[in-house]
């Protein structure tokens, strides 16, 4: 059930009669501080998190009452622990969310305000959120991740940010500051905590569609240009909840953007130089997109355990054994794409397209350069993209 801070207090009738009806109270030692006496004996739930589980399956069959913050369902313990309960076995008493709680207390819309959880994960979760203007409601795990995450705004040249700081929040502790990313001074931030961000400041936002800018990557060099990485991703046509194999993945730039479309998209990048597939997960890590799953090794090797995709990308390795394993590997209706620079890669793609179908696109750039007193056209490499399904 969801507890707020104000303990057994604050909760309507059926949560109590719940709670004390219950032989057994499991929860961390903060929420088992603030019940009142109980017939029923008190087990602290472990750390970590599993280990709890295993103690609560072993009491199935009597009754237990188990305490969370808030909703147990929005970042809560509320869906794992119903995922090894059958339905009728366990039954939910919510609470108002710190989420609710915070936007109470701000006067922010709820349905338009990001709400994250970074009790654990990295603040790139935040980064896609980041642009003049906008706002956040953060979860996070203890006061010196409140300064940590104001240092990690001011280094984006976000240090104008505003920052609620709110512990506490419906309990007698509650506690509300406010202060810029670029001045935050406060050492005696206690948990509960959670932040409200008003985004300010000259930090570049991350654009909210297919292309970002290159500089945005880590890359030796070795990554598809912003205007081609567009095409691709276009071609490529993300859908929510599909998987994309990234081959060849160099910075990790097409997975990191297909999965920034949709929190429900999964990639693996495929990519055998080490160093480079390092940098894959800091790109991942610092965008936002640490869900990417990174497998260092060449293919066709590496393919066989991956979950099958829907859609595939070949940005590097690209040869006739390569083209060959994954048409036999791949599932009917999986869309694959393959960009060449080479004139042996392009005569590969030509055939494969004469055979299999699908189309050919040849795309030649030119950025405007200085040339002496005036400018002129530097011509980049021309790529062609073939796209087909298989």
């Amino acid at each position: 059930m969801g507890l707020g801070e104000d303990g057994p207090d604050g909760l309507p009738p059926a949560s109590r009669a719940a709670l004390e009806a219950a032989e057994i109270v499991m929860g961390p030692p903060r929420h088992l501080g603030l019940l009142p006496d109980l017939d029923a004996e008190r087990v602290e739930w472990p750390v970590p998190f599993a280990d709890g589980l295993e103690k609560l399956r072993a009491l199935r069959g009597r009754p237990v009452a188990v305490l969370a913050s808030g909703d147990p369902f929005w970042f809560g313990a509320g869906s794992v622990i119903a995922q090894d309960f059958a339905p009728g076995e366990w039954r939910a008493f919510p609470a108002p969310s710190v989420f609710s709680l915070a936007a109470a207390h701000l006067g922010w819309r709820l349905e338009r305000t990001p709400c994250l959880g970074l009790h654990a994960t990295p603040f790139g979760q935040l980064r896609p959120h980041l642009a003049p203007g906008a706002r956040a409601l953060v979860l996070l795990r203890d006061g010196a991740a409140v300064r940590d995450l104001a240092a990690w705004l001011t280094g984006l040249d976000f240090g104008e940010t505003g920052i609620w700081v709110m512990e506490a929040l419906g309990g007698p502790r509650e506690r509300v500051r406010n202060a810029k990313a670029a001045e935050y001074d406060l050492t005696d931030v206690a948990h509960p905590v959670c932040v409200g961000l008003k985004v300010a400041g000259t930090g570049a936002p991350i654009p909210a569609c297919g292309g970002w800018p290159d500089d945005l990557f880590d890359h030796d060099g070795q990554i598809t240009k912003r205007p081609v990485r567009a095409l691709t991703l276009s071609a490529l046509a993300p859908r929510p909840g599909e998987h994309l194999w990234d081959i060849g993945a160099g910075s990790g730039s097409i997975s990191i953007e297909w999965l920034a479309c949709h929190p429900s998209m999964h990639a693996t990048a495929v990519e055998a130089d080490p160093a480079r597939a390092d940098r894959i997960r800091t790109n991942a890590a610092a965008l936002g997109v640490d869900r990417l799953r990174v497998v260092e090794g060449r293919a066709p090797e590496v393919l066989d355990g991956l979950d099958p995709p829907q859609a595939v990308f070949i940005g590097g390795g690209l040869s006739e054994a390569l083209l060959s394993d994954l048409w036999a590997r791949l599932g009917s209706g999986t869309r694959v794409v393959a960009n060449a620079v080479t004139l042996e890669s392009e005569a590969l793609l030509a055939a494969w397209q004469a055979a299999q179908g699908g189309s050919l696109l040849r795309v030649e750039l030119a950025e405007a350069q200085p040339l002496g007193t005036r400018r002129g056209w530097r011509t980049a490499y021309p790529v062609v993209q073939w796209s087909a399904v298989r």
